[in-house]
């Protein structure tokens, strides 16, 4: 015992300055805090440098900053700046050169660890086997498919062929879809869900999160709908006519009006008609497609957990949600966010199918696309794209045990669509002009011819559209703010540094997904870059439309990765200094593309476009007090106003426009009479005013400056017959 305590002491004398003196933590202050005193004391070597360390590792908490990937951020923000439009002359030396430094610090922060790469997905994922085909439904579908074909004739859906159709599509899925394992049934799901006792609903950050962002998308999308954009042009007239061809029973498979048109749009109108009773008018058209555009953002979310986490995705919606190149195109009530809506789900589908091998996923991805096919005309190089990404996944290493299950899920993709597309296929047999008409008139010397080598201008369109995001966005105004970037100087800066981030990740990694996500950008472009005899019409916001899904979700991707270095490099602290930077980020964003939308867009649309909905008011006045929509003309003259489009403002169906040299055609009719005349249309003014001396010119005052009219109203007979009697 005495042995062991002997032992005991030396133990502790050796930590001590003096073996005879013992260490209190009271002298140890002392001898720290008052260094001229005589007496001090060291703690021991073990303990001296565990202490020395915590504090070097608070100093590192308390600074550590991701400067390189801020600073980067910051200065692409700046050069992204110098290259918008309004501020003088724009310096795009200037911003060339401060992108080149911004990169600079952005790649220097990847190879510093302050921006990790990380792995889309292990390369240990399972792989199932696509199984069996049910044939008995394989061979019912094809009898449906070849029925259908044959019934679809005239260009008419009618119930036989569609039954046949709807048949064929039901068996295709039944012959290919597999059940999930360990799965129920989704009807038992659904019932299990709603048997159970009142749901616990748990509220968290990210669900404040969640429902913050789907907020501020769903303001900046219904936000003065009814006035952003507040005229039709004659594309618009013409989809009108068309829904009310539907509403009146006449459904066709496609609608060779003004060069003709898939026809999803206006069955799709047509149902938001009969539901919400919006009335075949503009605003109806608005609805529909406000709404198209809103669904394509629940599949960028996914296509963003696909990509790395569900936080890529709600970052990738928010953008997307807030940008004027998306808001525009799905406010303009035509056809163009039908692109992105179904490419999302086509592609979302086909990665996961790619990633998982399953086959259900195939399905769905045949079914979009095949939807698809009906919408928008630049979709058609969907298809093209999809085989494509397919072949660039076959090529790395990710395909290497699953090669030959992938091209049987591309052949079931391809199958499915294809009996999807049947109607529209047998419309291009019997008119294979007229379903390539309008993109042969871009394509190739159809309409005019080239204005200079092909190949050239093929090179020249691909260099416009990658730069459009930056500089230019095109010089069609109606669907744009002109001759300025695609994207907003917070979007366009987190753009560059999320292409630099997946380069860099696909060097390293080398997953085919990086490739094919930096590809789609200009392939999805090619719709606008193939204008090869209108290249002016190149860049456009609407036939690029579908490169919106890769680049927000690499504006996502940019913006996780930035932020995600702030909280692992500021630990605690960091959340606070990650959330302050978004919310920077999103209120410039937002602002801007509220301005580009609500001020400048709004602004240029009002003074290029006639103002349709006054003059269709003006009649809707006359024809609800004295007058019939019969005796109402809209008089013709260059560059006008589109008649269809005043008449439907006014509630009307109908084109009533007529010529200066057709006016004694309205002679015989005794009923009053309204004419709509250009304010520079002066023949057309004294022509009716000999033919009707007792009629009365008025000058219609317009909101907007230079788009005031004249308004001659014609009394009816009996009227001026009494009162010359009096």
């Amino acid at each position: 015992m005495e042995e062991e305590n002997k032992s005991q002491e030396n133990r502790f004398s050796d930590l001590s300055p003096e073996p005879e003196q013992e260490i209190s933590v009271l002298d140890y202050l002392k001898s720290k805090l008052i260094p001229w005193e005589k007496n001090k004391f060291q703690l021991p070597p073990q303990l001296e440098d565990i202490s020395e360390g915590k504090a070097e590792q608070r100093e590192k908490t308390k600074l550590a900053l991701p400067g390189l990937a801020l600073g980067g951020l910051f200065l692409a923000l700046i050069a992204q700046r110098t290259l918008e439009p309004g501020n003088g002359d724009r310096q795009w030396i200037a911003g060339l050169i401060l992108y080149l430094f911004a990169a600079f610090l952005f790649l220097w922060a990847i190879r510093k660890n302050e921006i990790t790469v990380s792995p889309l997905y292990e390369e240990s994922e399972k792989r199932i086997d696509l199984g069996e085909i049910r044939w008995v439904y394989l061979l019912l579908c094809v009898l449906f498919s070849v029925s259908a074909f044959v019934t679809f004739r005239q260009n008419t859906f009618n119930f036989i062929n569609v039954l046949f159709w709807f048949l064929a599509i039901l068996c295709a899925v039944i012959a290919f879809w597999k059940p999930e394992e360990n799965g129920a049934p989704i009807w038992q799901r659904v019932k299990s869900l709603l048997s159970q006792p009142p749901w616990n609903i748990k509220i968290t950050p990210w669900t404040f999160a969640v429902l913050g962002v789907c907020g501020l998308v769903i303001f900046f999308r219904f936000y003065q709908l009814a006035s952003v954009p507040s005229q039709m042009i004659s594309d618009q007239a013409e989809k009108l006519f068309d829904v009310a061809d539907v509403m009146n029973g006449k459904f066709s498979i496609f609608f060779p009006r003004n060069t003709g048109r898939e026809a999803f749009q206006f069955y799709w109108t047509a149902m938001i008609n009969l539901m919400m009773g919006t009335g075949v008018n503009f605003m109806n058209l608005k609805i529909g497609t406000v709404l198209i555009g809103i669904f394509t953002l629940p599949y960028l979310y996914l296509l963003g957990k696909e990509l790395g986490s569900r936080r890529i995705g709600l970052f990738a919606v928010l953008f997307a949600g807030m940008a004027y190149w998306a808001n525009v195109i799905s406010r303009f009530g035509l056809r163009y966010p039908l692109y992105p809506m179904f490419a999302a789900p086509a592609l979302y589908y086909l990665i996961r199918g790619l990633r998982t091998m399953r086959r259900n996923d195939f399905i769905f991805a045949g079914i979009f696309l095949g939807i698809g096919l009906h919408g928008y005309s630049p979709f058609r190089i969907v298809p093209i794209i999809l085989v494509i990404m397919v072949g660039i996944y076959l090529l790395h290493r990710q395909s290497k045990q699953s090669r030959i299950q992938a091209v049987q899920g591309l052949l079931i993709l391809a199958f499915i669509s294809l009996i999807i597309f049947l109607p529209l296929l047998r419309y291009a047999v019997e008119n294979p002009d007229m379903i390539s008409y309008r993109a042969l008139t871009r394509l190739s010397t159809l309409e005019r011819p080239l204005p200079g080598n092909g190949l050239t201008i093929f090179f020249s369109n691909l260099y416009k559209a990658l730069i459009s995001f930056y500089w230019d966005n095109g010089e069609v105004w109606v669907i744009s703010v002109v001759h300025r970037p695609m994207l907003d100087v917070v979007s366009a800066a987190l753009l560059t540094m999320g292409v630099l981030y997946v380069i860099v990740r696909y060097l390293q990694k080398r997953n085919w997904l990086d490739l094919f996500l930096l590809l789609s950008i200009p392939l999805l472009m090619m719709p606008s870059i193939f204008s090869l005899a209108f290249p002016g019409e190149n860049p456009c916001l609407n036939r690029t439309s579908g490169a919106i899904i890769p680049v927000f979700l690499i504006i996502g991707i940019a913006l996780d990765r930035t932020l995600e270095a702030v909280t692992r490099k500021m630990n605690r602290r960091g959340n606070w200094v990650a959330g302050f930077i978004l919310a920077g980020l999103v209120l410039v964003s937002g602002l801007q593309n509220y301005n580009l939308v609500f001020n400048q867009y709004r602004q240029v649309f009002d003074q290029s476009s006639w103002n349709t909905s006054e003059m269709g008011e003006v009649v809707q006045n006359f024809t609800r007090i004295v007058g019939t929509a019969d005796t109402v003309w809209i008089v013709g003259f260059p560059h006008w106003a589109d008649s269809r489009a005043v008449m439907i403002n006014a509630g009307y169906i109908r084109d009533n426009a007529i010529w200066p040299e057709d006016f004694l055609a309205t002679l015989d009719d005794p009923r009053a009479k309204l004419f709509i005349v250009n304010l520079r249309d002066f023949e057309a003014l004294i022509k009716l005013k000999a033919l009707y001396p007792e009629g009365y010119l008025q000058r219609y005052i317009s909101k907007v400056p230079t788009k005031d009219f004249w308004v001659f109203t014609v009394p009816p007979k009996d009227t001026f017959n009494i009162q010359l009697e009096e």
